[in-house]
């Protein structure tokens, strides 16, 4: 993000008071009228479903310095998602008529986050094929690579540390907790991940996108 844009987004939202939430807060139910445009200054947020089986299915994660969800002020569609903080989380809430007329007065801010939503969307997509045509295996390596390159914290062996659970991992595949332990297992034996005091630990990320591939 380019700094003149970092500085007006962290100016407009320093207006505001700071909150702090506790992990596993929920801040909006689905169908509920959500509490202004949430902008993130330390922690994570999951955006999530419910299916109809009663397994929680991930949309996205939010992480600083995002502010969302845009989508919902812009276009006044209802609220059909689950937001709940994944850590503690400091964040500002802004009335969403003035987070779009912050954007309206602007447009380097709004071309910034532009840009952000399509590089997103790159990303929703690719994980969207992947969900729908690819295998067990190819989902949970899709889902690790991911979580490495957004959240993970890289160490001097070139190791990443991803904190997240198994449990999780299953909910963002879309699989169930058995078939993802199954699928670890496997990476396990192979040397490509492990596990250190419940966090994951990757490896070697290229040759996990190796074994990814380009195929589904």
């Amino acid at each position: 993000m380019d700094e003149q844009v970092a500085h007006k987004i962290n100016a407009f939202f320093a207006k505001y008071p700071e909150r702090q939430f506790d992990g596993g807060h929920l801040l909006a139910s689905a169908n509920e009228e959500l509490p202004g445009i949430i902008h993130l200054i330390d922690g994570q947020v999951r955006q999530y479903d419910i299916s109809t089986q009663g397994n929680e299915v991930v949309v996205n994660v939010f992480k600083p310095p995002a502010f969302f969800p845009m989508s919902w002020a812009m276009t006044h569609t209802p609220n059909r998602y689950f937001f709940e903080t994944s850590s503690p989380v400091r964040a500002h809430i802004v009335p969403s008529e003035d987070a779009i007329q912050f954007l309206r007065d602007n447009p380097d801010v709004t071309f910034d986050l532009l840009s952000r939503v399509y590089s997103g969307l790159e990303g929703l997509q690719r994980r969207m094929a992947h969900l729908m045509g690819g295998t067990a295996r190819t989902r949970v390596l899709y889902e690790l690579i991911t979580e490495a390159k957004r959240f993970g914290k890289q160490r001097p062996n070139g190791e990443y540390v991803i904190d997240m659970h198994e449990d999780e991992l299953a909910r963002r595949a879309g699989l169930t907790r058995e078939t993802v332990n199954r699928e670890m297992m496997a990476l396990k034996r192979a040397k490509l991940v492990s596990v250190d005091h419940k966090q994951l630990i990757i490896c070697d990320l290229p040759l996990l996108e190796q074994e990814l591939g380009e195929d589904l």
